[in-house]
């Protein structure tokens, strides 16, 4: 592989695939797909279909079964060896291609936003050239949807995890959190005064999900939201932004 192209694909809508992303699907010699098991076949499937209308067929695809992380042991020693993995298995699929010169990968949201793909690419061997694709960004698609500025006027955005909210609580110095990859509800460990949650499950997608409101209010509905929706499809793609409202007084 001389050249690996990631190309940002937003929620998986091939709608937002940009020009500059169906020119580069165009060039590319072959397409990596991950294959991550039955129970999340729409994945894949949602790449095949942007396959088939920027390309008009498969031709190109190659699959690649996706290793599974051991949850096990220290958290960044699971992820590191799990990348290790990853890298590998990209390769072997491509191996069994024909080693083309030019390989996309389609990337969910934007290849530099909480994504490994840059990181697992780097591990690869020999380094090819990597190229980014910008794509919509689960936060972009969040707020659209809510109609919602990301920020207030004049106000900083603190960008983080679930695992990180669910350690250390409300990050200091943030009235705007935008929260990514969690999987475990983790507003639930917050005092939930004074603040207002906007969340959204397959944002820009055809079955996209909603709510929004105090957090004290809405908190158990967003759960028993995201467990429906789960166990409906077999997967979920979440992301919600927090923010503490502000009293106003009469003066």
């Amino acid at each position: 592989m001389d050249e690996l192209i990631l190309i940002g694909i937003g929620a998986g809508n091939p709608d937002h695939l940009t020009r500059q992303g169906e020119a580069a699907l165009r060039a590319a010699d072959a397409v990596l797909i991950p294959q991550k098991g039955a129970g999340k076949a729409d994945l894949a499937e949602l790449r095949f279909e942007t396959c088939r209308r920027i390309l008009g067929n498969e031709d190109k695809i190659v699959p690649v079964n996706m290793p599974v992380r051991d949850v096990e042991g220290d958290y960044h020693q699971g992820v590191n060896d799990w990348h290790d993995a990853i890298a590998q298995a990209w390769q072997t699929a491509l191996a069994g291609a024909g080693h083309p010169t030019k390989v996309a990968m389609l990337i969910w949201g934007d290849p530099s936003l909480y994504d490994s793909s840059l990181r697992i690419a780097a591990r690869l061997s020999p380094q090819p050239k990597t190229t980014v694709i910008p794509g919509i960004t689960a936060l972009q698609a969040l707020t659209a949807a809510h109609t919602i500025p990301l920020n207030d006027v004049n106000a900083p955005v603190l960008i983080t995890t679930g695992r990180q909210l669910r350690d250390f609580g409300w990050p200091k110095g943030a009235d705007t959190v935008a929260v990514m990859l969690d999987g475990e509800c983790s507003f639930r460990h917050l005092d939930p005064e004074g603040i207002q949650i906007w969340w959204g499950a397959y944002v820009g997608m055809d079955n996209e999900i909603l709510a929004t409101g105090a957090l004290a209010e809405v908190s158990e509905q967003i759960v028993a939201l995201r467990a429906d929706a789960r166990a409906a499809h077999g997967w979920i793609m979440d992301i919600y932004l927090l923010r503490r409202i502000q009293s106003t007084s009469p003066t």
